[in-house]
C-alpha cells in the first residue's frame, strides 16, 4: 500500500465536474450535491477556507428545459447555460443552506483574469467572500464566453479555470473531483494493464500521451484539460489531487493524507538553493 501523504491545506479549491452532478439519464444527482454541501460546510466549520468551482450550467439547463440532446449551436448553448446557471445556484443555495452555510456566485471569463484591473477586482472579491465566511461558487460565464464553446471542450475548461483560481487566491490545494479514480498510465476503459499513478511530479510528453479522448456527453473535457490544470499547479509549486467524486466524502480522506486518487506536485529540486534564503 502507498504511504500516507503530507497534505497541509488551509485554503482549498474543490472542482466538481458535470458528470458528478448529473446522472446519465439527465437527472440531477442529489446524493452527490447534498454530500458535497455537507463536506464543504463541515470544512468551513473546521476553520478552513473553501472555494467551489462547479461545472453543470448546460447540463442543469438541459434538465430544466427537458432537452435530451445537448444543443449544437453557440446561441442555443448559451441560452441553455443561462437557464441552468440560475437553477444550479438555487440547488446549491438550498443544499448549503441545510448546513447554515452561505454561498456566493462568481461567474468569470478568461479575460477577467487576463486584465490587471479586473484580475485585482476578482481577487478582492474572493478575499472578501472568504473573510465573510462565504463559500464562493465559481463557473465560467458560459452565456458570454466564446472561445470555449467553439472548440467543444466546454466544461473541461473548468479544470483550467479551477487551476487559475488556485493560483490567483494562492490556495494550498486544488481537489478535482471527476468520474475517474485518478490518472492512469493509459485509458483504463480500453487497456486492462493501465495502472493508477498515486503521484505525478511533472507533465511531459509521456504523461500527455497517456491521456486520450474526451469525457461524457455532459462534461466533454476528458483527461487532457486535467493535465493542463495540473501543469499550472506544478509550475506554481502548489498541489492538486485528482480523485473520484462519486462520494464527496473522499475529500476527508485526501485531507487526512490517504493515498487516494493522483497527487500532482512539483518535484523538490530546489532543496540546495532554498537553504541560501535563510
Amino acid at each position: 500500500m502507498a504511504e500516507m501523504r503530507q497534505i497541509e491545506a488551509q485554503r482549498i479549491v474543490v472542482k466538481v465536474g458535470t458528470s458528478s452532478l448529473i446522472y446519465p439519464n439527465n437527472q440531477l444527482n442529489l446524493h452527490t450535491i447534498t454530500r458535497l454541501a455537507l463536506v464543504l460546510s463541515d470544512l468551513k466549520n473546521q476553520g478552513k477556507e473553501v472555494v467551489l468551482v462547479s461545472s453543470g450550467a448546460v447540463g442543469v439547463g438541459m434538465n430544466k428545459l427537458g432537452l435530451a440532446q445537448r444543443p449544437t449551436t453557440l446561441p442555443e448553448q448559451q441560452a441553455v447555460a443561462a437557464v441552468g446557471q440560475g437553477e444550479l445556484m438555487g440547488i446549491y443555495g438550498r443544499a448549503f443552506g441545510t448546513y447554515n452555510q452561505t454561498v456566493g456566485q462568481m461567474l468569470l471569463t478568461r479575460d477577467v483574469i487576463a486584465y490587471p484591473q479586473s484580475h485585482s477586482n476578482a481577487l478582492n472579491t474572493f478575499q472578501n467572500l472568504l473573510k465573510m465566511n462565504v463559500i464562493p461558487i465559481v463557473n465560467e460565464n458560459d452565456s458570454v464566453a466564446v472561445e470555449e464553446f467553439n472548440h467543444l471542450t466546454t466544461f473541461g475548461e473548468n479544470d483550467v479555470l479551477a487551476a487559475i483560481i488556485t493560483n490567483l487566491i494562492d490556495a494550498d490545494l486544488l481537489i478535482v473531483l471527476s468520474d475517474i479514480d485518478g490518472f492512469y498510465t493509459a485509458n483504463p476503459a480500453k487497456d486492462k494493464n493501465a495502472r493508477l499513478l498515486t503521484e505525478v511530479r511533472q507533465i511531459d510528453q509521456t504523461t500527455l500521451a497517456a491521456a486520450g479522448g474526451h469525457g461524457t456527453k455532459y462534461g466533454t473535457g476528458g483527461m487532457i484539460t486535467k493535465l493542463k490544470a495540473a501543469k499550472r499547479i506544478i509550475a506554481n509549486d502548489q498541489q492538486m489531487v485528482l480523485a473520484n467524486g462519486s462520494d464527496p466524502q473522499i475529500i476527508y480522506r485526501i485531507l487526512a493524507g490517504e493515498p487516494v486518487g493522483t497527487l500532482f506536485k512539483a518535484a523538490k529540486v530546489q532543496q540546495l538553493t532554498s537553504e541560501h534564503h535563510g
